[in-house]
């Protein structure tokens, strides 16, 4: 009987550090909106360098975005409302809950490779029951929503840890003082 209790109370105080976790990472919906930061990008190499950084760095609002718009496909079809809510508790203690790194037979998991898996088998149980086509209309509105967020949402006001950055150290000023970084002149 204490057995349970305990169980159930560590469950409950899991679940509540799962909730905060995932509002952690969350990035606020506020900043995720902020109509003042959109505009159109001044070359193509500056909108894939914006789906670049807006990607990383939105990735949970993102997949909430995504998951909801096919939640919302599934409205008028029961059974796979429930298969979509089994994914969804995978989604949620694979993805949205850990704090740390998945570890799979002793291998680190990738956050990349983790949301692969997990859209692969929302898809598959989705179109399993039979709402294929509500699965690949919804996938496509959800990536043209994401894709057209992520290259009109300008990125100047984002605050990026180097190590969240998709381009690392080449990000990095390496202790120079000018905005270039610390190039030297050729010598001839």
């Amino acid at each position: 009987m204490s057995f349970t209790a305990a169980s159930d109370t560590g469950f409950l105080s899991r679940v509540k550090r799962t909730t905060q976790s995932i509002n952690a990472t969350r990035r606020p919906w506020s900043d995720f909106l902020d109509l003042s930061a959109f505009n159109l990008p001044p070359s193509l190499s500056d909108a894939t360098t914006r789906i670049t950084q807006n990607l990383t760095h939105f990735r949970s609002n993102y997949a909430v975005i995504t998951l909801l718009v096919l939640f919302l496909s599934l409205i008028y079809h029961p059974v796979s409302i429930i298969v979509f809510l089994l994914t969804l508790v995978a989604w949620f203690f694979l993805y949205f809950a850990r704090d740390d790194p998945l570890t799979v037979l002793g291998f680190q998991v990738d956050d990349r490779v983790v949301i692969g898996a997990l859209f692969a088998v929302t898809v598959t149980g989705l179109v399993l029951t039979h709402v294929w086509v509500n699965v690949l209309v919804s996938v496509v509105v959800g990536a043209v929503l994401v894709i057209l967020h992520a290259g009109f949402r300008s990125t100047d006001d984002l605050v990026m840890d180097d190590q969240e950055s998709p381009f690392g150290v080449l990000l990095d000023d390496l202790g120079g003082d000018s905005a270039r970084g610390s190039y030297t002149g050729l010598q001839t």
